[in-house]
């Protein structure tokens, strides 16, 4: 059996960064929480949630994924994600970020990485398990992989038309490509919803531990609800349905 490590991939490939737009304007509700159950060719294989919530003038999002019991016993997968983001400027949605969290725990695989949001275009990157802190200098608006997604479902989403967009990650700035490649159904124990379906080209190899294509299917409306996701892994694919939650 593949590694679940695509459990988190599939949360973390938001990252997802536009330049300012003004027309940008959220719509969907704070608080809000998605619950997902994940499967591995058709087989259950864990849990996951995202959630947003104010905590007092901030935002705090929390990604977390975690293995089903029959797969823990041979592979444990229990990942956390949070960001917090300031209200800093009236030009930005929900705030800018000041701290980013990642947690991994994927078998064998540790990660602990904090990203530090500073004043005067900077960035603290550190990487606690092996000990280390670097500065990097970034662009007067950027955001993490988390919150970069948020940003994303306030925008408009047209057919055939790519979005270029920029991140933080793994030390470095990046220019990620999103395909926007056609409107599909997808059922859900709810209903059938209308979906706009998305492709993120990914280039920051740093972000998840192994690589596949990934594919996102947001609600055809104002408050682009992630229903389902997918990626591939080495042997057939995993896959995130949309089953509880409030939203």
């Amino acid at each position: 059996m593949p590694k679940i490590a695509g459990i988190t991939m599939i949360f973390l490939i938001f990252t997802l960064v536009f330049f300012f737009n003004p027309t940008a304007a959220f719509s969907f509700n704070i608080p809000e929480k998605f619950e997902y159950e994940l499967t591995w060719t058709g087989v259950k294989a864990g849990t996951a949630t995202l959630e947003i919530a104010r905590t007092g003038n901030d935002v705090k999002i929390i990604s977390t994924a975690q293995s089903a019991k029959w797969v823990s016993v041979f592979y444990t997968v229990d990942n956390r994600v949070e960001t917090i983001l300031a209200k800093q400027s009236s030009l930005i949605f929900l705030g800018e970020p000041v701290n980013y969290r990642l947690r991994i725990r994927e078998g064998k695989h540790r990660r602990d990485k904090e990203v530090i949001f500073n004043s005067g275009n900077k960035v603290t990157y550190i990487d606690h398990i092996n000990k280390e802190k670097h500065s990097f200098d970034v662009p007067s608006l950027i955001f993490d992989p988390l919150s970069s997604f948020y940003y994303l479902r306030t925008l408009k989403l047209v057919v055939g038309e790519p979005v270029y967009i920029t991140t933080f990650d793994s030390k470095k700035v990046w220019n990620v490509e999103v395909q926007v490649l056609r409107k599909e159904k997808v059922t859900l124990p709810t209903g059938t919803v209308e979906t706009i379906l998305i492709k993120p080209l990914m280039k920051s190899e740093g972000i998840f531990y192994k690589k596949g294509d990934i594919y996102i299917w947001l609600t055809d409306d104002e408050k682009r609800i992630p229903v389902k996701l997918q990626t591939k892994v080495a042997i057939g694919s995993i896959n995130a349905l949309l089953v509880g939650g409030r939203y």
